[in-house]
């Protein structure tokens, strides 16, 4: 995607903070219950809990809130979760991976195959994309927390693989199997992260223009508002005029 930071913007335009951060919150408190119930309950012993944790801790969810997650695993009172990752192609042939949580997945196939399909894409069979992407690890830095050279050097030392750095933001990747301990070096050094959480890196991309981008949205911003759906990837490469005119309209 060409601009993280015009990318990131495009994430929360149009007044759909409110929306989107109690929709984050609620994903959140549900990969935190998954995690804690999957494994043990302290996040110093569940790397997959303590990283659910210091995301959504960077997300500014209430303590309170993290800790009733974890505690509803503890006590028996959560539902039992299926993850699922759905795989297929958007408007303009672009590549979409869907990562769910569902406690029916007849609803969340019906649903997300539908959207698919009403926004002019089809959605494929498990690995019809992913092949496209690599599973990474990502730690986001704002621009604050030093130049470009002081963060790649702390990167290197802490067993990163590359740094993108732009005027808003410095973004860590790693493997997704180090995320845990670049992420722990990382902070000691430089403090808690804007981000930390795994991500579908592409691979390769698809460029779309301007109605194409637009639909895509369309389907992204569907997906991401259904319950069930916990993230929504694309391959898509978008010049910075499409997504200026993009964010502006």
């Amino acid at each position: 995607m060409a601009g993280h930071s015009k990318w990131a913007n495009i994430q929360h335009r149009k007044g759909r903070q409110d929306k989107l951060r109690a929709k984050l919150f609620s994903k959140l408190s549900k990969e935190i219950t998954v995690a804690a119930k999957m494994g043990d309950p302290d996040p110093d012993k569940n790397p997959r809990l303590r990283l659910a944790v210091k995301e959504a801790k960077s997300s500014s969810v209430p303590k309170d809130v993290i800790e009733r997650a974890i505690n509803k695993a503890v006590g028996g009172d959560a539902e039992n979760y299926d993850e699922i990752r759905y795989e297929g192609y958007g408007p303009g042939g672009v590549a979409v991976i869907v990562e769910a949580m569902t406690d029916n997945r007849n609803r969340t196939a019906s649903t997300v195959r539908s959207t698919f399909s009403k926004a002019g894409g089809n959605l494929g069979e498990t690995g019809s994309v992913g092949f496209m992407f690599e599973r990474k690890g990502q730690i986001v830095y704002p621009a604050s927390a030093g130049d470009e050279d002081t963060i790649m050097m702390a990167a290197i030392e802490a067993g990163a693989e590359d740094v993108q750095s732009d005027e808003d933001n410095h973004v860590v990747i790693c493997a997704d199997t180090d995320l845990n301990d670049v992420s722990t070096a990382l902070e000691a050094e430089l403090g808690e992260s804007l981000s930390t959480k795994l991500i579908w890196k592409p691979v390769t991309t698809s460029e779309v223009d301007q109605d194409g981008f637009e639909k895509l949205m369309r389907l992204v911003e569907t997906l991401e508002d259904d319950d069930d759906v916990q993230s929504v990837t694309t391959n898509v490469e978008a010049s910075d005029e499409v997504l200026e005119a993009y964010a502006n309209s």
